[in-house]
């Protein structure tokens, strides 16, 4: 098989050729069809993210292929069957998992992810537990179900985020991929011409007319309203903080993107107490 072997020390990748690897007892072997570059893989060849400490790492928690072999416990999997990975895992025994939060898992979670601390899906064949493995519906193709892992993110954060009513003022804060599958939900709850799109770049902001949701897209600079809701996909913590102002009395902050782990922002808690009065 070949993979992109990411040396953890020296933030530097290679392209390598092994052997393809067996399965465990309960492990799937996917031949990965589609993996997302996701912004945390970019924040940690750069180094600003953590990752595994040492060693060898083979990135990528966004894929999606067809079951190549199956280990000899593996029941709900076959040879030949499309699916996609959760990339995160809970022991299901302490309270995080009891709760239905298994990403912050006392034995597992984030800090186990596949692709961040064990190998992921930067490769053409991947070992995952069956646990973690779910079946693409026919109607699917593989190259829609690489997206999973963060319409799965955008769930949970709709989840936290809802209810959010149609004509409410929205502003998406980033153009890059996860603002834009935003502006897709937002647009599939029936959210029209409420909804702005903040995007520094004008070649993102281009993409948000392509896309032809009916949705205004703006520079930064632009932003003059007040917003109901403020859903912020960069990351960035002076947009994150310019956005507060922005807030409508009882509006809501969604802060979505991954920020830098050193990132900071002030926040002015009377400024949060009057608006949220």
């Amino acid at each position: 098989m070949e993979f992109l072997s990411f040396d953890v020390k020296n933030h530097t990748l290679a392209l390598r050729k092994a052997d393809v690897p067996n399965p465990g007892p309960n492990d799937v072997r996917i031949r990965v069809a589609y993996s997302g570059i996701c912004g945390t893989d970019l924040h940690i060849l750069e180094g600003s993210f953590p990752c595994k400490k040492d060693g060898f790492l083979t990135l990528g928690h966004e894929f999606a292929g067809t079951v190549d072999a199956v280990g000899s416990s593996v029941k709900n999997f076959k040879v030949g069957q499309r699916v996609a990975v959760d990339p995160n895992s809970g022991c299901n025994t302490c309270n995080y998992c009891h709760d239905g939060s298994y990403q912050h898992c006392s034995a597992g979670g984030i800090n186990s992810t596949i692709g961040i601390y064990k190998d992921g899906g930067f490769s053409t064949h991947a070992i995952v537990p069956e646990s973690q493995v779910y079946l693409i519906p026919d109607d699917v193709e593989l190259h829609q179900a690489v997206l999973v892992e963060p319409l799965s993110c955008l769930a949970h954060g709709w989840k936290k985020l809802n209810s959010v009513n149609v004509g409410s003022n929205v502003l998406v804060i980033g153009a890059g991929i996860i603002g834009l599958l935003w502006a897709c939900m937002l647009h599939l709850h029936g959210l029209r011409k409420s909804v702005t799109i903040s995007e520094p770049q004008e070649k993102r902001r281009k993409l948000v007319t392509k896309l032809d949701l009916d949705f205004e897209a703006k520079s930064p600079e632009q932003l003059k309203n007040s917003y109901d809701v403020v859903v912020d996909c960069s990351g960035s913590a002076p947009a994150i903080e310019a956005s507060i102002p922005l807030l409508a009395p009882g509006g809501r902050l969604c802060i979505f993107g991954v920020a830098n782990p050193k990132a900071k922002f002030s926040v002015e808690p009377f400024q949060v107490y009057f608006k949220r009065n």
